[in-house]
């Protein structure tokens, strides 16, 4: 069994190596070896290596006739083949010759080839390098006319596409180390020009500001003739749209082959004045060349260091904000100082404003406003503090005008100026106190060089200049042939002219402050009520209260502020007149004009009766009295000379300025009332004055001589109102003045004790004016007086009952005054 194994292992084997590629007999061999009957195999190998060689020694005898014949044709081949040797050597000979032509020519060809590829080469890279040195000569060019935003675009250009382009030379390493040098260069000289620009619009503020100030005046001259002549103005946001538009198309630097934003001159103000005369006022942006501010922005927003220069620029412009803002000490003395400084902010916040609406964030309307809050609180203080020192009126009034103007420029660039108008309103308080001080002047003036005497006027053309000054209303008057009087003095018409001058200027103030018709009638009748109430009602009574003024003055005065009360509602139709609005709106109000001259004339009136009074005391002065005089026997006893005239001097006085039949008329009239006042207080004055006589403190003794001689110049007085010195008093009514002290001398000169006695308290009483102290100081006083006689005359029975008689009274007084007066 084995050896039969042993068999069919080894016949597989053979096939296998049979099969198998002979790169693959290894493992097979290897199995063989491993075995223990590789002699058998071998012997299988060769039985089986005989068997194929059998096998090919039949199959080669089987082909070996075609052999034969292949050999056959194979010598045959081999002659036809010598031929083709020699062929092929004669060919291959012609073809070693002709091809050294060849390779001599393709050498020629190579190198040509190589040249061209040389050449194509140095044309490529030239063709990288050309426009890098272009550009680098363009760079030169352009950083020699100093044209640097375009520089700066070109070495952008340069550094980002040209060079890389170019590869590794010399010259473009030289160029790439000078383009920082080259960037700094720029951005310094940049920043250089914006120095430059930023002292010179600092220089010319004021001229840009005054240019900004006249076209806006020029502007509002206009606007009454826009809807009737229509011009094609450019405006404001016009011009400042178009220089947008001409800066974002400037900024649109096509491959650095544009220019700037904006023209590359010196940063300052263009010359506009060879413009001509016929020509609109330039606008105050076109004075200013804005291309430093320009191309240095965008200079920085290129280098990437856009918000360093926005923070440089506004911290600059916040310096320069502080300086003009900063006025002269000496500003309020002249109005050029005043319009130096509004000039100088207007050019600050034109240019600003244009900035603004030009650059695209370089700065924002935040940082405009908080620049603008900044300069109106300062303004708005140094202009209290500098309007505060002006004690002209027309300086006050041109400085408000020139506010206005420089507000309503500032309010059409956009700026709020509500607080300028109220500061406005505040001045117009200031303006007012000015006003009333020249009109305090004025009025002193008119008061003390009138001559208080009514006007002659002899012609119509005089009385017509009168009455065009003066809303005098009397057609008695009218009627009068010349020559003829106004019953005024050269005062009323004066100063009717002066309030409505007042008036005229309160409403010159009042103009272009963006207030309603309302609002100024309000603010001149306040005005005029302050000059009425205040100012003139003091120069009134200044006039009144005059040491030297006479009596003919004081009844001028009565007459004239008669006569200017009586003009107030003429005052109030022309304010309502000037103002459009109706006396009798709501609201509105009034002039105080009326209780003004009301109150001056009442202080005249008392004035009047001071002076009259005053008068009176100095002939009361002259009174000399014997108080201890006795009794004269028979006959009627006299007045005092001192009342006699006293008396005269009244009569004179009241007939001429009462203007009675044949008294002298180059005086003015005293209104009845007032005379009737007047007559009514002289008399009480003469009762009082006589009475304090009698009770003076001083005056301890007193006879009834002297008593009958008061009763003389009493009866003198009473003779005196009798005759009516003044008309218009009904019956006896000024002999009351006197009742008091008529009553009490005729008591003690009838001596009628008993009826006074037994009637008093009654409503019929014969004494009723009498007072019981008054009484008692006076008999008290006779009782020393009769103490005394009776120290030399004590015998005398008479004198004794006498002084009895008068103890006895005043013991009943006493009881009467104990009995009603505790």
């Amino acid at each position: 069994m084995a050896s039969m194994e042993t068999a069919a292992e080894h016949e597989r084997i053979l096939r296998e190596i049979e099969s198998t590629d002979s790169n693959c007999i290894g493992p097979t061999l290897r199995s063989v070896y491993d075995g223990q009957e590789h002699g058998l195999f071998v012997e299988k190998l060769d039985m089986r290596i005989r068997n194929h060689d059998r096998e090919i020694e039949k199959m080669c005898n089987h082909h070996f006739q075609g052999f034969v014949d292949s050999i056959t044709e194979l010598l045959k081949v081999r002659g036809e083949a010598q031929k083709l040797k020699s062929q092929v050597t004669e060919t291959n000979r012609h073809l070693q010759d002709d091809g050294r032509e060849l390779i001599s020519s393709m050498e020629e060809l190579k190198q040509c080839r190589v040249q061209q590829r040389n050449i194509a080469t140095t044309i490529d890279k030239l063709t990288h390098c050309l426009p890098v040195l272009e550009m680098y000569s363009r760079l030169q060019e352009q950083m020699r006319a100093r044209r640097y935003y375009p520089a700066l675009r070109t070495l952008e250009q340069l550094e980002l596409t040209c060079l890389p382009r170019a590869g590794q030379y010399r010259f473009c390493s030289i160029m790439a180390e000078n383009i920082p040098k080259l960037r700094t260069q720029i951005r310094d000289t940049a920043m250089t020009q914006l120095r430059d620009f930023l002292e010179s619009i600092r220089k010319h503020s004021d001229k840009i500001g005054e240019t900004a100030i006249r076209q806006a005046q020029l502007q509002r001259s206009l606007d009454s003739s826009v809807s009737t002549q229509p011009r094609a103005l450019i405006g404001r946001r016009g011009r400042k749209e178009a220089a947008a538009a001409a800066l974002t198309g400037a900024g649109t630097d096509g491959g650095g082959q544009g220019g700037s934003p904006a023209s590359e001159q010196d940063s300052g103000i263009l010359d506009v004045e060879e413009e001509g005369e016929e020509d609109d006022v330039p606008g105050a942006q076109d004075l200013v060349d804005f291309s430093p501010v320009y191309s240095c922005l965008h200079i920085y927003t290129v280098l990437g260091l856009r918000d360093v220069f926005e923070n440089y620029y506004r911290k600059q412009r916040r310096k320069q904000a502080r300086l003009v803002l900063q006025p002269h000490s000496n500003m309020h003395e002249t109005l050029e100082g005043y319009r130096r400084y509004f000039n100088q902010i207007v050019g600050f916040f034109v240019v600003e404003d244009h900035v603004l609406h030009t650059t695209h964030g370089l700065v924002n309307r935040a940082y405009v406003e908080e620049l603008w809050e900044l300069a109106l609180s300062k303004i708005v203080a140094a202009l209290r503090t500098h309007s505060s020192y002006c004690d002209d009126p027309d300086l006050v009034l041109d400085l408000k005008n020139l506010i206005v103007l420089f507000a309503d420029t500032l309010q059409g660039y956009g700026f709020p100026v509500t607080q300028l108008f109220d500061m406005l309103l505040e001045i117009r308080e200031q303006y007012g106190e000015i006003l009333l001080k020249r009109w305090n002047i004025a009025f002193r003036q008119v008061l003390d060089q009138d001559n208080f005497s009514p006007i002659p006027v002899s012609t119509e053309q005089e009385y017509r200049h009168y009455t065009s000054q003066f809303p005098l209303q009397d057609p008695e008057l009218d009627k009068l042939p010349f020559p003829k009087k106004l019953p005024f003095s050269e005062f009323v018409p004066k100063v009717y002219c002066q309030l409505k001058e007042f008036i005229y200027a309160c409403l010159k103030y009042s103009e272009d402050l963006h207030l309603s018709s309302t609002e100024v009638d309000d603010m001149i009748r306040k005005s005029t009520n302050l000059l009425l109430t205040r100012t003139l009602s003091n120069c009134l009574h200044y006039a009144i209260k005059k040491k030297n003024v006479g009596l003919a003055e004081l009844v001028q005065v009565i007459i004239n502020t008669t006569h200017l009360e009586q003009s107030c509602q003429f005052l109030e139709e022309f304010i309502s007149n000037i103002t459009n609005v109706p006396p009798d709106t709501a609201n509105a109000t009034k002039l105080y004009g009326t209780s003004t001259f009301k109150d001056a004339r009442h202080a005249a009136e008392a004035e009047i009766y001071t002076s009259l009074n005053a008068k009176i005391d100095q002939f009361l002065q002259l009174a000399d009295y014997e108080w201890l005089t006795a009794v004269q026997g028979g006959g009627t006893v006299a007045a005092s000379d001192y009342l006699i005239d006293l008396i005269a001097f009244l009569k004179s006085t009241f007939s001429v300025f009462t203007n009675l039949p044949g008294t002298p008329t180059e005086h003015a009239t005293l209104p009845g009332k007032v005379a009737q006042t007047a007559c009514m207080s002289a008399c009480k004055h003469i009762s009082t004055s006589l009475m304090q006589l009698l009770l003076d403190p001083e005056l301890r003794q007193i006879s009834m001589g002297a008593l009958h001689q008061l009763n003389a110049d009493v009866k003198e007085c009473e003779s005196f109102a009798r005759a009516g010195p003044v008309a218009g008093f009904q019956g006896d009514t000024l002999l009351l003045a006197f009742s008091d002290l008529r009553q009490l001398l005729e008591l003690f000169t009838q001596w009628d004790w008993s009826t006074y006695l037994a009637d008093y308290g009654k409503s019929t009483c014969k004494y009723l004016r009498v007072n019981p102290h008054t009484a008692l100081a006076l008999l008290e006083k006779m009782r020393e007086t009769s103490r005394k006689n009776n120290v030399f005359a004590q015998f005398r029975k008479t004198d004794r009952d006498r002084q009895r008689l008068i103890d006895t009274v005043i013991k009943q007084l006493r009881n009467v005054i104990a009995q009603h007066h505790t």
